[in-house]
């Protein structure tokens, strides 16, 4: 039972889940920030000089009757910021991998470095001379 366990959390998709849930966490934190300081300012500018903004105090003496259209649209513009960038930086990118695989056209297998390539060299120039002293 821990052996299956261990490998369903060692497979690199659930590590790499793992790490974009991590990643998509940190982002929405700086996508709230943006919208917190620059886009509720802008918004609530719109609805003049009253301290709620764009928003509506259905009766005067309750707070809880705020109608707050703002932060309505900021939550809105946070949600397609958001998606924007999972689409541009995540989806398109994987699916010209996949559209690769498909037509048999993955990118070639990298050049070997120096070292790979000197090793090489020195293995065919041992099996050489090894033949060259066996009679």
């Amino acid at each position: 039972m821990l052996k299956g366990f261990k490998e369903f959390i060692m497979r690199g998709n659930v590590i790499d889940l793992a790490v974009a849930v991590i990643i998509g966490n940190a982002f929405t934190a700086v996508v709230n920030s943006v919208a917190n300081s620059l886009i509720n300012p802008l918004i609530a500018s719109f609805g003049g000089n009253r301290e709620i903004g764009l928003a509506v105090k259905l009766i005067e003496s309750n707070d809880k009757s705020v109608l707050d259209f703002g932060a309505v649209l900021t939550a809105l513009i946070n949600f397609l910021i958001i998606a924007a960038v999972v689409y541009f930086m995540i989806m398109m990118p994987v699916r010209k991998v996949l559209e690769r695989r498909r037509r048999g056209e993955e990118p070639p297998p990298p050049e070997p470095t120096d070292v790979e390539l000197l090793t090489e060299i020195r293995d065919l120039l041992r099996q050489q001379q090894t033949r060259g002293q066996a009679p």
